[in-house]
């Protein structure tokens, strides 16, 4: 079956398909064909105990949000496996207990959904909150 349309409306039909095609099947990249990293965006609050005024911070990675030095902080975090993993449940963890402080993390990390509390009541715990310690200005 043939065209019965002008060679350059052809042409232009055809690139514009290849386009279409390329475009859906691209996957997690920008008009220019660069890969974008999924998103890391956090909110963090930290909690010191007693009657002490929780703290609130913003992360936006590679750079951004209120924590101090995110870029720094975005570089560290990177550098964990799973930094918000929650305490298994049949780990023996030490009665040792590390403070009333508490923390929250909730957002995306690397493009997955974080909701993860933080709290110092174990061995464990306190081990657990060492790792990600850097997001907790103070503690």
């Amino acid at each position: 079956m043939r065209c019965s349309c002008p060679p350059a409306l052809s042409s232009l039909a055809v690139v514009v398909l290849a386009a279409f095609a390329a475009g859906g099947c691209m996957g997690p990249q920008n008009m220019r064909g660069v890969t974008r990293a999924p998103s890391t965006e956090l909110e963090i609050s930290l909690s010191p105990g007693g009657d002490a005024v929780t703290r609130l911070w913003t992360l936006r990675c590679p750079s951004g949000g209120t924590l101090p030095n995110p870029a720094e902080a975005c570089r560290r975090l990177a550098e964990l496996d799973h930094p918000f993993a929650p305490v298994p449940k049949s780990a023996a963890c030490t009665l040792i207990y590390g403070g009333p402080q508490t923390a929250e993390v909730s957002g995306t990390f690397k493009g997955r959904t974080v909701n993860a509390h933080f709290s110092r009541g174990n061995g464990c715990e306190i081990a657990r909150w060492n790792r990600v310690r850097f997001l907790f200005i103070g503690s």
